[in-house]
């Protein structure tokens, strides 16, 4: 079921707040020197890769005098204001040891609701790998109430994953990949190595929690898999703290979670529909459905 990304094959990693934070906020050396070093990989194995991050919230916390995130929105966007250049600035320095630039890319939803706007962000995503340079992606939390909400970059890297035309997407997190029951609480719960977008399973684990300094999950991240899928793409859900996992998932290893995608995908306009296009519309009940539902 597993196989390696071909040459030239675009990657899209993902890494979450809770791999590149210390536990009482800002950022941790070594995780962000992990994460940095994995993408680096991917590039001189000859995979153009895309790496969304999160942590602009957690970078921003010290700056602040704060151990913990704000409860409240405002907070929270202060936080990732304050973050956000702290963030892009360790990134562009690390990278930098190896002679590699790169280009900070802040999307929201509403950019990607525009269909004009989402064409323009492909564009730039395509001209910035055709230029050799890491995009480093993330959501523009300082201005967007609805981009703090759960697990945004998870589904971002899904829809990145699309607009690049990835051959894999690797979400790297704290645990190993998905497991059939919580770890946390039992001892002998099972590692998944490789489930169908469609299994059951998958819905059970639509229940999962968000850690202090993050603000995805499990469920977030079965969604994206779920969006990925649709776009012919396979998902590994691998452990941030293994050095070697992105590389490993990339050449087709047995690490982390596999996620198979559908057989065939969505059109470019289609999937744009169904994950770049906020749903609308509307409900009109006639008055003998109220009786029915009142009486």
């Amino acid at each position: 079921m597993r196989s390696p990304v071909s040459q030239g094959g675009r990657v899209v990693v993902k890494v979450g707040s809770s791999s590149l934070a210390t536990p009482d906020g800002g950022l941790d050396p070594d995780g962000v020197a992990r994460a940095v070093a994995q993408v680096n990989g991917l590039w001189e194995s000859g995979r153009p890769t895309v790496l969304v991050s999160s942590g602009a919230v957690a970078a921003g916390l010290p700056a602040l005098g704060l151990t913990e995130r704000p409860p409240d929105i405002p907070g929270l966007q202060a936080a990732a204001a304050v973050g956000q250049g702290r963030l892009m600035e360790r990134y562009a320095a690390a990278f930098a040891e190896s002679d590699r630039v790169v280009g900070q890319v802040l999307l929201t939803k509403d950019v990607l609701a525009n269909r004009p706007q989402y064409l323009h962000a492909r564009e730039a995503l395509e001209r910035l790998l055709g230029f050799g340079v890491v995009p480093i992606v993330n959501e523009n939390d300082t201005v967007v109430v609805d981009e703090l909400r759960l697990g945004d970059n998870d589904r971002l890297a899904a829809i990145v994953s699309h607009l690049v035309g990835a051959e894999l997407l690797v979400i790297l997190t704290d645990t190993a990949g998905l497991y059939a029951s919580d770890p946390r609480l039992d001892d002998e719960a099972e590692l998944l190595s490789a489930v169908r977008h469609t299994d059951e399973i998958l819905d059970e684990l639509l229940h999962g929690d968000a850690g202090p300094l993050g603000s995805g999950g499990v469920a977030t991240k079965v969604a994206a898999a779920r969006m990925a899928a649709w776009s012919g793409i396979p998902t590994v859900i691998a452990p941030a703290a293994a050095a070697d996992a992105a590389m490993a998932a990339v050449d087709g290893e047995d690490v982390g979670t596999w996620v198979a995608p559908h057989h065939s995908k969505l059109s470019s306009r289609k999937l744009w529909i169904a994950f770049g296009l906020p749903a609308s519309g509307s409900v009109v009940v006639d008055d003998g459905a109220v009786s029915a539902l009142v009486s």
